[in-house]
């Protein structure tokens, strides 16, 4: 009788063993699925690293621009600036040399 336990009992873990153990077939299928589904993610992630980079470049572009048009801004400013003070220097050679003429004393004798 004690055979008969021993030898059911074995058995019993052998089965349990063997259950356990998935079929050669699913153990494909599944690693074929997770391949398939890194591979999905890795496409993902690099459209996602693609369109951060795109915006950042988008981003830089617009700051350039931004800088540019402020520089010649300031370029025209300064031009502006340099006319007006030219402009005025010459009104003042002008009123200078007029001046003269028209507020000389009177000499009587």
């Amino acid at each position: 009788m004690t055979k008969v336990i021993a030898t059911l009992i074995a058995g019993l873990f052998a089965t349990a063993a063997f259950a356990q153990t998935p079929a050669p077939a699913a153990t494909k299928a599944e690693a074929k699925e997770a391949k398939t589904a890194a591979k999905a993610e890795a496409k993902e992630t690099k459209a996602e690293i693609k369109a951060e980079a795109k915006t950042a470049k988008v981003e830089a572009d617009a700051k350039k621009d931004v800088a540019v048009a402020k520089a010649e801004e300031k370029a025209d400013k300064a031009d502006a600036h340099a006319k007006a003070t030219k402009t005025k220097a010459k009104a003042h050679a002008k009123v200078e040399k007029d001046a003269p003429a028209t507020t000389a004393p009177a000499t009587t004798k």
